[in-house]
């Protein structure tokens, strides 16, 4: 069986599944906040925004 490379961020979508909220709830948290629960997402050049892994995990083990 091969291993895959552990990802380095989580789309929105994704991001959203690994807390259990909606979507929705990130990008209005963004949109009003600037951040969500004190991420910023990274800007892909293609408009597209991605969340770092790491601070993901970080706050699912609840850490600061």
């Amino acid at each position: 069986m091969q291993s895959h490379p552990p990802t380095l961020h989580y789309s929105t979508k994704e991001f959203a599944e690994r807390l259990r909220v909606d979507a929705n709830t990130i990008r209005r948290g963004l949109c009003v906040r600037g951040h969500y629960l004190g991420l910023r997402p990274v800007k892909l050049p293609n408009g597209r925004l991605v969340w770092p892994a790491a601070h993901v995990e970080d706050i699912l083990a609840g850490k600061e």
